[in-house]
């Protein structure tokens, strides 16, 4: 469980970096999202692209090197921050056939188990 997050925040950020560069073959979506919910200046949508990449890469990181329950944490709020800030930019994405919003809940099911899970007075990973 804990590892298939890692590769989720991981994942996210190298998929996002690509994309924003041009070698996903996805024609740079993340930017048209974010034109399509308003936001067409392109240094905006580079300021929150870069924002959002480097904060799932650092949560990434976290996970991967440090899975105490601060990291749990970390990614808890990453998740509902960005689900919310998805939420009101384009709220047609919990209709979504591949439902980028709504994998969120058992996302948030998993990082809510491994927190309970991890000891807080140790501040040690789980084995």
């Amino acid at each position: 469980m804990h590892l298939s997050l890692v590769v989720v925040w991981l994942g996210t950020a190298l998929v996002s970096a690509l994309d924003y560069l041009g070698y996903s073959g996805l024609e740079h979506a993340g930017a048209r999202l974010l034109a399509d919910a308003g936001i067409d200046d392109t240094r905006w949508q580079a300021w929150l692209i870069w924002g959002g990449l480097l904060a799932d890469l650092l949560v990434g990181m976290a996970l991967l090197f440090k899975p105490v329950r601060a990291s749990y944490l970390a990614a808890l709020a990453l998740m509902s921050t960005m689900t919310v800030v998805g939420t009101a930019l384009q709220p047609a994405l919990w209709l979504h056939p591949l439902g980028p919003l709504l994998k969120n809940l058992p996302i948030a099911a998993m990082l809510w188990f491994l927190l309970q899970a991890t000891p807080p007075s140790s501040n040690k990973a789980l084995p």
